[in-house]
C-alpha cells in the first residue's frame, strides 16, 4: 500500500499550503456534485464563485510574490505558469460551454496541480531560498483570505433518504 506522508511545510509557505488544502476541497466538492448529478449550472456557478473569491488571488500570490524569488528559467516555475494558464482557460471555457466533462477535467487539473506544487515546487523553493527570502515571501502574503460572500448551497453533502 502506498502511504503518502504529510509534508512538513515551512511557516513561510504554510499560508499557500492552507489555501491548497481548500483547493483540494473545492475539487472534491466538484467531484461529489458531479457524482450526485447536481445540475451543471450549480457547479459552474460554484466554480465561478470559487475562482473569483479564492483561486485568482492565490494564483496572484504565487505568480507575483513566490516566483520573484525563484530562478525564472526553472522548469518547475514554467510548469506552474503553464498549469495556472490551463486552469484559467478551463474556468473561462465554462462561460462558453458549461458541461460535466469540463468540470471533471477542472477538478482533476486542480488536484494534480496542487499535488505538483506541494510535492515539487514548494519543496524546491524551501531548499533553494534563504531564510530571509522565505521570510520576505511570508511578509508579502496577504494572510487569511476573507471573501464578502459565502457559498450557501452545500450541494456536496449527501442528503439523507426520507
Amino acid at each position: 500500500m502506498d502511504e503518502t506522508k504529510p509534508i512538513k511545510r515551512s511557516k513561510e509557505l504554510a499560508p499557500l499550503s492552507r489555501e491548497h488544502h481548500e483547493g483540494l476541497l473545492f475539487a472534491w466538492k466538484l467531484k461529489q456534485g458531479l457524482a450526485s448529478n447536481v445540475p451543471v449550472e450549480t457547479l459552474v456557478n460554484y466554480t465561478r464563485w470559487y475562482w473569483s473569491n479564492h483561486i485568482k488571488s492565490h494564483f496572484h500570490d504565487e505568480e507575483k510574490v513566490l516566483v520573484k524569488f525563484l530562478p525564472a528559467e526553472n522548469p518547475l516555475v514554467h510548469q506552474m505558469f503553464k498549469e495556472h494558464a490551463q486552469i484559467r482557460d478551463l474556468v473561462i471555457s465554462l462561460d462558453k460551454e458549461p458541461n460535466e466533462n469540463s468540470l471533471q477535467l477542472l477538478a482533476e487539473f486542480i488536484n494534480n496541480h496542487i499535488r505538483f506544487e506541494e510535492r515539487k515546487l514548494f519543496v524546491y523553493a524551501e531548499q533553494v531560498l534563504t531564510p530571509a527570502q522565505l521570510n520576505a515571501i511570508y511578509n508579502e502574503l496577504p494572510g487569511e483570505i476573507h471573501c464578502d460572500t459565502e457559498w450557501k448551497d452545500e450541494f456536496w453533502v449527501k442528503k439523507k433518504e426520507q
